[in-house]
């Protein structure tokens, strides 16, 4: 299967025997496929802080062209642009739980569409309080809008975009294209957290959204295409926390609440997936690809990738 880039960046193939290189070269912004099932990892980093090699977490998922976002980290709506996405285009929008380098920018990629001539409904699917979050946004712009709608002639946007909030694992959504199943997994201390699986005509994705190991996760997984799963990089810690630059306390919170590189192979392993991307990496300082990769294996033999912003993983 050939793998190309959209954006910057490089998959890296090291220690992947029988694994091609990606396409050197960006794919032009045009060009995005209008056949098949496509997965752009928009924004790699974990974590609230902003840096300027990657931004917060954020996927897209194309099938037959039509986008699916999936997390709204701060940077989501010039990444859609840049990746050539047509922001009215994006109908369903789903934030896997409610930190805010996961929903910090889902309220600007709404009204950034509207902007774009929003004609067709936009629904974000995320957990409470997701319904009182898009009001909230909607009312602290509420000058903006009206005085759009009056300048411009745009439609009413509280009339185009909605919320259905996500309480309970299950089926999420179901429109012809794809079928979305949800798994609450362990990300303390917020209680609902989720990753969410798509399964479409030519395949399935998984997205782990924030969490530790987690059967939920290994069982919704199941036999998945394509598993894109968080990791914290733990020698990388340690090592801060060994040099006095870190209070202990942050060490026992991000082993609390996610997957370590000693894990996530296992978790891959375990539900059987074909494929498994590194993604809302977290890290401190520089941790290259091929030290990801090499502490990330564990059990897991099939083809592993770490994402970078933008580039399109299948």
């Amino acid at each position: 299967m050939t793998r190309r880039h959209l954006l910057q960046g490089m998959l890296s193939c090291a220690a992947l025997s029988g694994c091609r290189a990606p396409n050197p070269e960006p794919r032009a912004a045009t060009a995005l496929p209008k056949q098949g099932m496509h997965v752009v990892t928009l924004g790699t980093k974990g974590g609230p802080t902003v840096r300027v090699d990657r931004i917060q977490p954020c996927n897209l998922l194309l099938v037959d062209g039509q986008p699916y976002v999936i997390d709204c980290g701060l940077g989501v709506t010039r990444q859609l642009v840049r990746a050539g996405v047509a922001l009215a285009d994006c109908r369903s929008v789903f934030i896997t739980h409610q930190h805010s380098d996961h929903n910090l920018e889902f309220g600007n990629l709404a009204l950034s569409a509207w902007n774009a001539n929003l004609a067709e409904p936009m629904t974000f699917y995320g957990p409470p309080p997701m319904d009182a979050m898009l009001r909230s946004y909607l009312e602290t712009n509420a000058f903006d809008i009206e005085t759009r709608i009056a300048d411009q002639g745009l439609p009413d946007i509280r009339r185009l975009v909605a919320a259905r909030e996500i309480s309970e694992p299950g089926r999420v959504l179901e429109d012809g294209r794809v079928r979305v199943s949800a798994a609450r997994v362990n990300h303390p201390p917020i209680a609902q957290s989720y990753a969410l699986r798509f399964d479409t005509r030519y395949g399935s994705v998984v997205f782990s959204g924030d969490t530790t190991p987690s059967d939920a996760l290994v069982q919704l997984a199941r036999g998945a295409d394509w598993l894109v799963h968080e990791v914290l990089h733990l020698p990388s810690l340690d090592a801060l926390v060994a040099a006095g630059r870190t209070e202990p306390k942050l060490r026992a919170h991000l082993l609390a609440s996610h997957t370590t590189n000693e894990q996530v192979g296992k978790v891959a392993a375990d539900a059987g997936v074909k494929h498994l991307v590194l993604s809302h990496l977290v890290s401190f300082g520089t941790v290259t690809d091929e030290q990801w990769l090499a502490s990330c294996r564990g059990p897991f033999q099939g083809p592993m990738f770490v994402a970078h912003d933008g580039q399109m993983i299948i």
